[in-house]
């Protein structure tokens, strides 16, 4: 899927999709805002099914910077597993940990599907500040205008789901929304989902764990797989309906398992101070 990191000059089209999600920073240049506003002005203000993954934060003080120290300067959480790495979306106040070889993006990253037929991109569903597991798993130009599109293997982040009736709504829905937008459309026929159960992190936020998975996908595209995702949803401390979605390619090589997202769910905690 097309990226285009903080900081980079100002005047760039707006991002392409192929059948994946797109990704793309929100930056401080009115330049490229506007060039960017027929897709951001969804992701940020959360129209309709997308929902709001968060308002955008201020610049960061260096561009591209992935570190979880906010922009104050200060130090940021330490992991709750030895190791890994620390991921927080500032902006809602969420913090979790991935294994050493995932890649955190910057807090201004946004990560979205779309219908592929939209040719306003409203995104169905969106996460923000992600990690990405091999984000360059997969490479390919579908539409053959010469742009090449990177795929990762599997992609970690967060959003509020302010028009969620409750937790266990949001996840299961936002599974449902990211395997569809990334592997099974047009066919919603192809997506099924898992168990919705009651689920509590090592910090003891309480909420609801949702899966959903693809079959039968068949496509002739490079980067055509099954995917499954997973998504926990908690009330934060002022009662609102957050999540943190994981999404990624199923039946291939190095898949993410079970068990680590269990792990990285797990670690999710709201921050301090």
């Amino acid at each position: 899927m097309p990226t285009r990191p903080s900081g980079q000059p100002a005047g760039p089209p707006p991002p392409r999709r192929s059948n994946r999600a797109a990704t793309f920073a929100v930056v401080a240049s009115a330049t490229v805002v506007v060039a960017c506003a027929a897709v951001a002005g969804y992701v940020l203000l959360g129209d309709g099914e997308g929902s709001d993954p968060g308002p955008a934060p201020a610049p960061p003080t260096q561009s591209g910077s992935r570190s979880p120290a906010d922009s104050r300067g200060e130090a940021g959480p330490e992991p709750l597993v030895r190791g890994w790495k620390v991921v927080v979306n500032q902006d809602r106040g969420i913090v979790f940990d991935v294994p050493p070889e995932w890649d955190p993006q910057s807090a201004d990253w946004i990560r979205y599907t779309a219908e592929n037929d939209d040719p306003d991109e409203k995104p169905l569903v969106a996460m923000r500040a992600p990690a990405h597991l091999k984000e360059k798993w997969c490479t390919s130009d579908e539409n053959r205008d010469g742009s090449v599109e990177d795929t990762p293997l599997a992609s970690v982040g967060t959003r509020g789901n302010s028009g969620a009736a409750d937790p266990r709504e949001a996840a299961s829905e936002d599974s449902r929304a990211w395997v569809y937008g990334e592997y099974a459309q047009p066919d919603r026929g192809k997506v099924a989902s898992g168990r919705a159960e009651n689920f509590t992190t090592r910090s003891g936020l309480s909420g609801t764990l949702a899966s959903a998975y693809s079959t039968g996908v068949n496509s002739t595209k490079k980067c055509a797989s099954d995917g499954k995702a997973w998504t926990f949803a908690f009330r934060d401390s002022e009662g609102e309906v957050m999540s943190v979605s994981l999404v990624g390619a199923a039946k291939v090589p190095g898949e993410v398992s079970e068990a680590t997202v269990r792990k990285i769910m797990s670690t999710v905690r709201l921050k301090s101070g």
